[in-house]
C-alpha cells in the first residue's frame, strides 16, 4: 500500500454516489470569489455534453470524496455531462477485477504508478495522446517528470503516455518550531551543506538537532526509506534514482550505499538525534515530532511528509507555533530542487466522449482552485492562482512543488511489495540499529535477486 495512504487511511466503507449540482450548489458561486481563475470556467461551457454519463472509480472516500465531487460539480454544471464517482478502499483489487471483466469505469484514479504501469502493459489503459502529453510537459512545473511517471509500456512494449497526474503530496519538507529557532539564533538553512552545518551548530550548543522514528507497527521502517529517497534524489542524477527503483542500479550499488550512508549521518549519531541513535528504530513516527514542542525543545528538527502535523499536540498554529521548510539539495553537486512526494494519477479506462472531455477540464486551473481552495490538494499546475490555497502552509507547500526542477514519486511503492514494503523496511531497521550499509544493502538486494529466481 502507498506508504502515505498507509499513514492517513482511516475509511474502511464503500462509498459512492452522484454527483448533481445547480449553480447555486456549487461550493464557490461563479464569479464571485476572485481568487479562482473563473474564466477557466466560463470556457467550459462550450463543450456541450448534456446526456454524457461518465463513471470514476478511485480510492478517495469520506471528506476526499465529498472534495473530488465539489470538483466535478463544475464541469457537470458547466457541460451538462452526468458524471459519478465512486469510491473504495478496495480500489486497488476492484479496479484489476473490473478492466479485465470488461466493466471498467470511465476513468481510474490510482494512488500510485506501479498498479496503471502493470494494467497498461495488458492493453487495458487508453493513452492520453501527444496534446496532452505536451500540455503536461509545458504546463507543469518540472513537467518532463510528470511526463515520465505518467508513461509506461502498451502490450506491444512501447513507451506511451496513460496517467495524468491530478492531487499531489509532497515529502521533502523538514519541520521546525519558529520560536525554537529564533530563541537559538538558528536561521532556515537553504542548501544541504548549511543544513549539516545547522545540526553540528545545534549538537555543539548542548541540543539535538533531530527526532525521528521509525516505528509504525507492521510497516515499521518506512519513514527511513523516505529519508534514502530523498538522499537518492539529493546525491544523484534523476536518472540513476529511476535505475534504481526498476533494479538496474542494485541496492547494494555505492550510488545507493551512499544514500542510506547519508540517512545514517543523521540517524546513527547519537549527538544528532533526540534519545541517542539507539531510540531511531523504536521510536513511533507518530511521536518522534512532539520533542519539537517540549519545553526546553528535545529536538529542533523533524523530517517528515505534509501528513504530519496530524501528530502535533492539540491547538498546534502552523505557521506560527509549528513550520517547514524544503529539505535542501546539495548546492555543490548541482541537482537542482529536487522533490520527492506521492499522488494520484487518472486514466482512462474505457474512453468516450465525456470522457476525453473530463480529462480536458483536469487541465484547467478551476479544476485545481476549487480543491486548493478547501484543502488537502497540492499541484504543480503553473496556471492556477497560488491564492486560492486555504493557507499559507498549503500556498508554501505549492510553492516548493512549482520551485522544484525535478519530481519523483516515492521510490518504494513502485519497487515489487517485498522490497518497498518488506525487506526496505527492515533493512532500514537494521541500518539503524548498527548494521553497515553495505550488509543491509546487500540484503535487500538478494531478496529482490530471489523473486526472479
Amino acid at each position: 500500500m502507498n506508504k502515505l495512504l498507509l499513514t492517513t487511511a482511516i475509511a474502511t466503507s464503500l462509498a459512492c454516489g452522484s454527483v448533481t449540482a445547480a449553480e447555486g450548489d456549487l461550493k464557490f458561486k461563479p464569479g464571485e470569489d476572485k481568487r479562482f481563475t473563473w474564466d477557466s470556467y466560463e470556457a467550459l461551457k462550450s463543450m456541450d455534453l448534456k446526456g454524457e454519463k461518465i463513471t470514476v472509480f478511485g480510492p478517495w472516500l469520506g471528506p476526499d470524496k465529498e472534495l473530488i465531487e465539489s470538483v466535478v460539480a463544475y464541469f457537470e454544471e458547466a457541460t451538462g455531462a452526468d458524471v459519478e464517482y465512486s469510491g473504495s478502499d478496495s480500489f486497488e483489487t476492484q479496479i484489476v477485477i473490473d478492466t479485465q471483466a470488461g466493466s471498467a469505469p470511465n476513468v481510474a484514479v490510482f494512488p500510485q504508478p506501479g498498479l496503471a504501469a502493470d494494467l497498461a502493459s495488458k492493453g487495458l489503459l487508453t493513452p492520453l495522446g501527444d496534446e496532452t502529453k505536451a500540455w503536461t510537459k509545458e504546463n507543469y512545473a518540472a513537467g518532463q517528470s510528470w511526463v515520465d511517471l505518467g508513461t509506461y509500456k502498451n502490450k506491444d512494449g512501447e513507451k506511451d503516455y496513460f496517467g495524468f497526474f491530478y492531487k499531489v503530496d509532497v515529502k521533502s519538507l523538514t519541520w521546525y518550531v519558529p520560536e525554537n529557532f529564533e530563541d537559538a539564533g538558528y536561521e532556515v538553512p537553504e542548501t544541504m551543506e548549511e543544513l549539516k552545518a545547522l545540526s553540528l551548530q545545534i549538537a555543539k550548543d548542548g541540543g539535538k538537532p533531530w527526532c525521528i522514528g521509525l516505528g509504525s507497527g507492521g510497516a515499521t521502517g518506512w519513514p527511513a526509506t523516505d529519508w534514502v529517497e530523498d538522499m537518492m534524489l539529493r546525491t544523484q542524477s534523476p536518472e540513476d534514482y529511476d535505475k534504481w527503483v526498476s533494479n538496474e542500479i542494485k541496492f547494494d550499488d555505492p550510488k545507493v550505499l551512499a544514500a542510506i550512508e547519508e540517512f545514517g549521518w543523521f540517524a546513527r549519531n547519537d549527538k544528532m538525534v533526540d534519545g541517542g541513535a539507539g531510540a531511531v528504530a523504536t521510536t513511533d513516527f507518530r511521536d518522534s515530532p512532539k520533542g519539537l514542542f517540549a519545553s526546553p525543545p528535545k529536538c529542533y528538527m523533524h523530517r517528515q511528509a505534509s501528513f504530519i502535523p496530524s501528530f502535533f499536540p492539540e491547538g498546534t498554529e502552523l505557521g506560527a507555533d509549528a513550520d517547514f521548510f524544503y529539505f535542501p539539495a546539495y548546492a555543490e553537486k548541482d541537482l537542482g530542487k529536487p522533490v520527492l512526494g506521492a499522488g494520484t494519477l487518472f486514466a482512462i479506462t474505457n474512453p468516450s466522449k465525456g470522457t476525453s472531455a473530463f480529462i480536458d477540464f483536469l487541465k484547467t486551473p478551476i479544476a485545481h482552485e476549487i480543491w486548493m481552495a478547501q484543502s488537502g490538494l497540492l499541484t504543480p499546475h503553473k496556471g492556477v492562482n497560488p491564492d486560492a490555497y486555504a493557507n499559507a502552509s498549503l500556498k508554501k507547500q505549492g510553492d516548493i512543488l512549482l520551485n522544484a526542477t525535478t519530481f519523483r514519486f516515492d521510490g518504494s511503492d513502485l519497487m515489487p511489495g517485498k522490497i518497498g514494503a518488506g525487506s526496505f523496511w527492515t533493512g532500514m531497521v537494521d541500518y539503524a540499529g548498527g548494521k553497515s550499509a553495505k550488509e543491509v544493502g546487500e540484503g535487500i538486494q538478494k531478496t529482490w535477486d530471489d523473486l526472479s529466481n
